[in-house]
């Protein structure tokens, strides 16, 4: 009976060791293909590191402050800014751009227009900023795939910021242009050399390109405090700006920058153009935004031409550099 039991353990060993035996050749040469092949996936992937620094943020909702490591606050800047559809270039320019106006923020020995103990707001007054359960609320069932994008661009540019004579620039953005950006001093008053105007023509494709605003005339002369003739003449444009813009326009016998009609108005940008008809106002514009720094959709056409993001800070910011966030974040701790 034994040496029947032990020849039916036997075999039964045997049956076990046929795949291992078949498979064994292979082996090798799946690790050395395979396994490379995932290995080198993993290494490039960006992982995100351990934020610095935490950034005092005025949450507008709570009438809070809180404290949010640098590279979530940047994540949820770029999500919030930029939609999670643009390029992934196009997305890694944008979280450059956050990380360097936040990291100018918290150098700066005064906060502009936020509360006392907090260095931005989570609106446009700064950057809007949403955090995870608030763009899991907003994005629904797509929110896996859109965080892992925008965290995986935030991750490739962590630790860098753009700088302007060893300084962190003011790094501004906009939605999309007329077709050219603008300059500084023509939107605000400071001459920044990094803010230039420069052609962004691929603008033009953008769904933000162009827009009409219908005001009916007592509504016009009401907001810009005028009286204006009913002979078909709502005003006369006197100056453009070097991003061909409205620089003065005169209106009712009063003159007016660009800017001010814009904002009292409340237009998508200050290129337009405007016509009376019947008992209203007719008013075309071109572009979206301010027009100063980089156009959000005109970098994310220059990345679906190939573009890479370093291209896209470079064309929109000029003259300056990309460089370590390190120093500037330690003179920011040791100030606190």
């Amino acid at each position: 009976m034994k040496p029947v039991l032990f020849a039916f353990g036997a075999l039964f060993i045997i049956i076990l060791l046929i795949p291992t035996l078949l498979v064994t050749p292979f082996m090798d040469q799946s690790k050395g293909k395979l396994g490379k092949e995932l290995s080198v996936a993993k290494s490039d992937a960006p992982v995100l590191a351990e934020s610095p620094v935490a950034v005092p943020v005025y949450r507008s909702q709570t009438k809070k402050i809180e404290n949010i490591p640098l590279e979530e606050y940047v994540i949820g800047v770029v999500a919030s800014e930029m939609p999670a559809e643009f390029e992934t270039e196009a997305l890694k320019a944008q979280a450059l751009a956050a990380r360097t106006y936040i990291t100018k923020q918290l150098m700066n020995d005064q906060t502009l227009s936020a509360p006392e103990g907090s260095i931005v707001t989570d609106t446009q007054m700064h950057q809007v900023y949403k955090n995870p359960q608030e763009l899991k609320s907003l994005w629904g069932d797509d929110y896996t795939w859109k965080l892992e994008k925008i965290t995986e661009a935030v991750a490739a540019t962590q630790g860098k910021v753009l700088t302007y004579e060893n300084q962190p620039i003011d790094a501004l953005f906009f939605s999309t242009s007329n077709g050219y950006t603008e300059n500084s001093e023509a939107y605000w008053t400071e001459a920044i050399p990094y803010l230039k105007s420069v052609e962004s023509t691929w603008d033009e494709d953008s769904p933000k390109f162009y827009d009409q605003k219908v005001i009916s005339i007592e509504e016009f002369e009401n907001k810009l405090g005028v009286n204006i003739n009913n002979n078909g003449s709502v005003g006369k444009i006197t100056g453009l700006t070097p991003g061909k813009r409205v620089a003065t326009v005169e209106v009712g016998g009063k003159e007016f920058s660009g800017k001010q009609v814009r904002e009292k108005l409340e237009l998508k940008s200050s290129d337009f153009t405007w016509e009376m008809k019947g008992d209203s106002v007719v008013i075309e514009t071109k572009g979206f935004g301010h027009g100063v720094g980089m156009s959000q959709y005109g970098a994310n056409f220059m990345a679906e031409d190939g573009k890479k993001y370093n291209d896209i800070v470079s064309y929109y910011y000029q003259g300056t550099k990309i460089s370590a966030a390190e120093p500037f974040l330690t003179k920011y701790t040791a100030k606190n």
